[in-house]
């Protein structure tokens, strides 16, 4: 009976995974909410994941330029993926192709040992088969293909609903605040970005491909790695290697596809207390980090 009844639950689990990837499109509803910003035809596209999403205004961006709001937008959003900002590329190749796009990036988007529902980039597996995506994440990370057959079906009410070029407008420029203050953080090496380290798999290759193509389709590229809340690293061995090979990754990406490459750090005056958590800056560290990154790109 309970043997069954597991088979039965399989079977039509599969079949939903089966449906999921049909009606799958890479700009999910998070994105495509965002979207509609690019009614203003922006010069520059903050993307990418949630430390831009939170740490960028692009209010204050386009100000320090000397330019007028809508000038810049930020379509950033939390766990935000290269495949889906180059999905919204191509939706809108002529605003992509007239701006620079300063794409941020995380961990979690290149190390094949994450493999959570939170950040898992759920592009990436719409490229795996139905058993690849059963081999891959069950039994312990079904929440993970839960997530994906939720986002795909919403992903595409958003298209069908044309959300991306018709929906509202959000307001300041697309910017989230963070409140709060974080507690120290002495190790970064344990965080679960970097759990089970690998960035020779599928993901790192989806993500390294999709920027080489954002470059190819935009004016300019910019990927950014942010910084972390700041502290001393010389003894965090295991975290200084993991962003040692994340860099070299990106630079072998930048060098072979013609994006630039920033990675952040420190920057003067963002201080602990001006992060909501170990990643994430908060409302008072925002304008720091901004106009900190603007000055970078300036170089």
């Amino acid at each position: 009976m309970l043997v069954g009844t597991c088979c039965l639950w399989l079977a039509a689990f599969t079949g939903l995974l089966a449906l999921a990837d049909l009606v799958h499109v890479d700009i999910p509803q998070e994105l495509a909410r965002k979207l509609p910003l690019l009614q203003s035809r922006p010069h520059l596209i903050f993307a990418g994941e949630s430390r831009t999403e939170f740490g960028v205004d692009p209010l204050l961006a386009a100000k320090l330029l000397g330019q007028q709001p809508g000038f810049a937008v930020n379509i950033a959003y939390e766990a935000g993926e290269p495949l889906a900002v180059l999905g919204a590329a191509r939706a809108f190749p002529d605003v992509f192709g007239d701006a620079h796009v300063v794409l941020s990036v995380a961990p979690f988007i290149f190390n094949e040992g994450v493999r959570s529902a939170s950040v898992y980039p759920l592009d990436v597996a719409a490229r795996m088969n139905v058993f690849q995506q059963l081999a891959t994440f069950l039994p312990l990370r079904v929440g993970t293909l839960v997530r994906y057959i939720r986002a795909s079906f919403s992903a595409r009410l958003a298209e069908v609903q044309e959300v991306a070029r018709h929906g509202t407008v959000p307001p300041g420029g697309g910017v989230l605040m963070l409140s709060g203050r974080a507690p120290d953080y002495p190790n970064l090496g344990w965080h679960p970005h970097y759990e089970h380290w690998d960035i020779s798999g599928p993901k790192s290759r989806a993500a390294v491909e999709a920027m080489c193509e954002i470059a190819r389709l935009s004016r300019k590229l910019t990927v950014v790695e942010p910084p972390w809340i700041p502290g001393d690293r010389s003894a965090d061995v295991e975290w200084l290697r993991y962003e040692a090979e994340t860099l070299q990754l990106l630079r072998h990406a930048a060098d072979r596809c013609g994006f630039a490459l920033i990675h952040i750090p420190a920057i003067d005056g963002l201080t602990a207390a001006k992060f909501s958590d170990e990643m994430h800056v908060n409302k008072d560290g925002m304008p720091i980090y901004t106009r900190g990154l603007i000055a970078r790109l300036a170089h």
